[in-house]
């Protein structure tokens, strides 16, 4: 499923365990598990025995799949889940989820049918929500579960009222879908043809008056006004004969009726072009694998009688997904690192593999990791990846160093055994050694020169021989003394020469170094700045959704004459323009904290003489932000 793969079916993701309770189903959350992808959530509720199924088999593009039922029977139990890859936003998974009826006298469990309803507003970015007739006040009654949204949910972890908690809620809300099924009416107001859309609105329209009576007329309608930003209407007609209806999942399109087959794909097309992909507080993007975990959160949550809180929800989810996040992409980093690399390798392209593994590691963390705000997990991931690199490199060292130390023993062997009987103890012995030595150092060079601890190894070789060179030189009585400290002073001067070589070929492994830490830096400050920008813009877009909703909500109050209500819906949107305009100065900050934490990292983790020059240079990066 991380590549988008077709389920061939649905399956149960939400049940009843052996207690009664709800649960998870390991079935599905493994599928979640496979989704690294942003998904798109589109939920179903609605009465049982109203036709939910069959929309959201339209939606997957088949003709069959969710259970359709064709008795009085209600046939979906718990919430059955159908991912597919989206047909219209490449890298994107739409995923489906079919909720158990709601009402059925059976249950015996009211309670559970508005679990199940809270958890298709969680869970969901676009919610259908599917009814039979007309949108009455019979219909809003039985959309009751809305009004108990505000006790069943908590978007706060603290509890208590807060000064803009219905923009709280329409943040993170689900666009709410009303899909009208046998619609009979025409859609006419005052002799004039009105759109579907209008006439939703008109039936959440508020009554005049404080009475129980009004008060209990209005509550649903508020709720709907007050927590869901957006709000679209669709009406059906019966899709075929009554003697047809039970045979729908076998019916073909030219037996379906071509009105009701037109607002179908109608229906499709909007789901499909405007819902959003699924976020959390904050604008941060749920893939395939944390909307199993925040399934798990909020259907733990309910086991354990407590009340799910989207603020804790986005704190446990982010404990979850980052700690995996580390765990996956160290993986992907040491297995590619592993499978492309064989010492020695030359550090120019043992520095290419690492730039294009540590990429992808990084890749796999942003793309899993969860509201990581202060960069702890990514800075954990960073260290663990320089852990990975400086042994993969000190193995390089050593394995080099080893196989130029056999190649030199090898090479020089023939010294040794003139060294050991005594060959240049003689007259004209000093020239005869100083000429091998140059010899073979250009043999040994010539044969380990793509070793990269090659002068290294020559330079504490020669060094090894200065005593023995000394001794050859003092013995040979063809030199008189002033000769004999001549070449003295030329061998110290070849020991030198060497010298610079070896710290030459150490410099362009630091420099390496270097390169390999700033690009690190550079990587992860690309990606900081990308989930950082992608997510205040989605706050932005989340942010500018609920001030049009409340300054269209405000509007409506004033025509219908609710002075005291529109002054506080007033109040509401200053309070949230004001909030818009704090964020938007915010960012700049939180874009430097970020930088600095990783700047932080980097120069803790940068080895030799880089930290001073990759701290300052990042300090200066910062200071700009």
């Amino acid at each position: 499923m991380a590549c988008g793969g077709l389920m061939s079916a649905p399956v149960c993701l939400i049940e009843n365990d052996e207690n009664g309770k709800l649960r998870v189903r390991k079935e599905a959350k493994d599928i979640l598990d496979g989704i690294n992808q942003p998904v798109v959530v589109v939920s179903v509720v609605g009465l049982y025995r109203s036709g939910k199924s069959y929309l959201m088999n339209r939606l997957a593009g088949q003709q069959s799949g969710f259970a359709l039922g064709s008795t009085i029977e209600s046939k979906t139990k718990g919430i059955w889940m159908w991912c597919v890859p989206h047909p219209k936003k490449e890298g994107h998974t739409l995923v489906l989820l079919d909720t158990e009826g709601l009402g059925d006298v059976k249950k015996g469990d009211e309670k559970h049918d508005t679990w199940i309803f809270c958890l298709a507003v969680l869970l969901s970015s676009t919610l259908v929500y599917n009814s039979l007739g007309v949108i009455d006040n019979t219909a809003l009654e039985k959309l009751h579960y809305v009004t108990e949204l505000t006790e069943n949910i908590r978007v706060k972890a603290e509890v208590g009222q807060h000064e803009n908690e219905s923009a709280d809620f329409m943040r993170v809300f689900p666009t709410f879908v009303w899909a009208v099924r046998d619609f009979t009416l025409q859609l006419i107001k005052e002799d004039k043809a009105i759109t579907s859309d209008d006439y939703l609105e008109g039936a959440l329209e508020l009554k005049q008056g404080s009475s129980p009576q009004s008060e209990q007329y209005n509550l649903p309608r508020r709720c709907l006004r007050n927590f869901f930003a957006v709000r679209k209407c669709f009406v059906f007609p019966r899709p075929a004969n009554t003697e047809d209806m039970w045979r729908m999942e076998q019916l073909t399109e030219n037996e379906l009726d071509s009105k009701f087959l037109e607002q179908a794909n109608t229906f499709c097309s909007y789901i499909y072009n405007n819902s959003e992909t699924k976020t959390v507080s904050g604008g941060r993007t749920i893939i395939g694998t944390a909307l199993g975990n925040l399934a798990e959160v909020y259907v733990e949550a309910i086991r354990t009688g407590k009340v799910p809180c989207l603020e804790n929800a986005v704190v446990s989810l982010a404990k979850i997904q980052n700690v995996r996040a580390v765990e996956e992409a160290l993986q992907i980093y040491m297995t590619e690192l592993f499978n492309l690399i064989h010492l020695p390798i030359n550090p120019a392209k043992l520095s290419i593999i690492h730039s294009a593994t540590e990429k992808a590691a990084i890749d796999i963390f942003i793309t899993k990791s969860f509201n990581d705000n202060d960069q702890i997990y990514q800075k954990e991931l960073m260290g663990k990846i320089h852990e990975e690199y400086q042994q993969m490199c000190q193995q390089n060292y050593e394995t080099s160093r080893m196989q130029c130390e056999e190649v030199l023993r090898d090479v020089f062997d023939r010294l040794e055994k003139g060294i050991s009987d005594g060959s240049y103890l003689k007259p004209g012995g000093s020239q005869k050694y100083t000429d091998m030595l140059r010899q073979l150092s250009e043999e040994y060079r010539a044969r380990t020169n793509l070793q990269i601890m090659s002068e290294e190894v020559l330079s504490k070789f020669l060094k090894t021989k200065e005593d023995i060179g000394n001794m050859i030189l003092q013995a040979d009585e063809s030199l008189n003394s002033a000769e004999q400290e001549k070449e003295v002073e030329k061998m110290k001067t070849e020991i030198l020469k060497q010298q610079k070589r070896s710290l030459k070929e150490q410099n362009r492994l630091q420099e390496q170094a270097f390169k390999d830490m700033q690009r690190t830096y550079d990587e992860n400050v690309n990606h900081i700045i990308y989930q950082i920008e992608r997510e205040q813009d989605r706050m932005r877009r989340d942010n500018e959704r609920v001030l049009e909703a409340k300054i269209r909500e405000n509007k409506a109050l004033l025509k219908l004459g609710f002075q005291w209500e529109a002054a506080r819906m007033q109040s509401e949107i200053d309070s949230l323009k004001a909030e818009m305009v704090k964020d938007k100065s915010s960012q700049p900050s939180k874009l430097g904290r970020a930088l600095n934490c990783i700047g932080m990292a980097t120069t803790l983790l940068a080895p030799g003489f880089t930290p001073k020059m990759i701290g300052v240079g990042i300090s200066m990066v910062s200071n700009f932000v």
